[in-house]
């Protein structure tokens, strides 16, 4: 029996560390494509924490609606923390190697804060229903225990959800010459496929999860823009459709500048094996990088009070940092 035992543990090998790519075929120009990243990663940051801060410290802005953008914002933030040591390690210094452990741990927050700004996206879409086909009713539904129970159910979901995940992956047998992953960072769909094993039941939870979370959500997304269109088509006067739909535009733009890159990254990881890596690459730094930069430059556009709140917020920052 020693024997067969000794060659089992020979047999099973998982690598010490992935290899991490930037732009596949321009490696030689990272520096400069380094500019543009550090750029979104900045604005991504800086816009979302403005809006944490906004909302904090102006009390008219203490209401469901700006709870859940408040949520949307920190979501983004975590998501831009979960990329941006591994993305610019790669850019700036190439620094390319990441622990077997660490790259699980990164792969476990990126698709949680993903699962979470669905969720929060699901919250938000139910939050317009309420205050346009119920208005008389908004404050009394949508009550501040309400919104902390929301908050922890979606961090809850989401826990839950990809909790199993790391643990899944560490059981396969991995190849040896198989460690160069596709990103600068670690999804669940690449680190699977350096595996020399069975990975059946690795495709069927990912597909398990992107099912009972992502599209989940994006169907009653649905369902709830299409009681609200319902709802507006019902009101007398032009004018007070017109106002009614132009509550929900920041929100519809936030739902289609993540979703459609979520729809590209899964169909590209299970259907475009064939098309070059550049191509896989761009757009999981489109779904990734794009939406926790978009989402604080909608919202402060779109709405007049979050814009107002952070420009006072910044007048505010420059009066405390000139010299008295």
């Amino acid at each position: 029996m020693l024997p067969s035992q000794t060659y089992v543990n020979i047999s099973f090998f998982q690598p010490h560390a992935f290899l991490m790519i930037g732009i596949p075929g321009h490696e030689a120009v990272h520096g400069w494509i380094s500019i543009p990243f550090s750029s979104m990663y900045t604005v991504a940051l800086t816009g979302n924490c403005l809006i944490l801060l906004a909302v904090r410290k102006t009390p008219s802005l203490h209401q469901p609606m700006y709870y859940f953008l408040s949520m949307l914002a920190l979501t983004d933030v975590g998501l831009t923390l979960s990329t941006l040591p591994t993305t610019l390690a790669v850019l700036w210094f190439d620094h390319r190697l990441i622990g077997f452990n660490a790259c699980l741990v990164q792969m476990f927050f990126l698709h949680s804060f993903s699962v979470v700004e669905s969720s929060v996206l699901l919250a938000m879409s139910f939050d317009r229903f309420v205050a346009i086909s119920n208005p008389l009713r908004y404050a009394t539904v949508l009550t501040n225990n309400v919104i902390i129970r929301i908050g922890i159910a979606i961090v809850a979901r989401a826990t839950v959800s990809l909790f199993p995940g790391p643990f899944l992956l560490k059981r396969l047998n991995f190849c040896p010459g198989k460690i160069l992953l596709s990103h600068s960072f670690c999804f669940h769909a690449d680190v699977m496929k350096r595996a020399c094993a069975d990975i059946t039941v690795n495709i069927l939870y990912g597909l398990y999860v992107v099912l009972s979370t992502v599209g989940v959500d994006s169907l009653l997304i649905f369902l709830s823009y299409t009681l609200i269109l319902r709802t507006v088509m019902g009101l007398a006067s032009p004018r007070e459709r017109v106002q009614a739909l132009n509550t929900c535009i920041s929100h519809i733009l936030a739902v289609l500048i993540f979703y459609i890159p979520v729809i590209g990254v899964s169909m590209i990881h299970r259907f475009g094996r064939h098309l070059p890596h550049i191509v896989h690459a761009l757009i999981a730094y489109v779904y990734l990088v794009v939406p926790p930069v978009l989402n604080p430059i909608i919202y402060s556009v779109k709405s007049k009070p979050i814009r107002e709140a952070m420009l006072r917020l910044l007048r505010e920052k420059r009066q405390e940092s000139q010299p008295k």
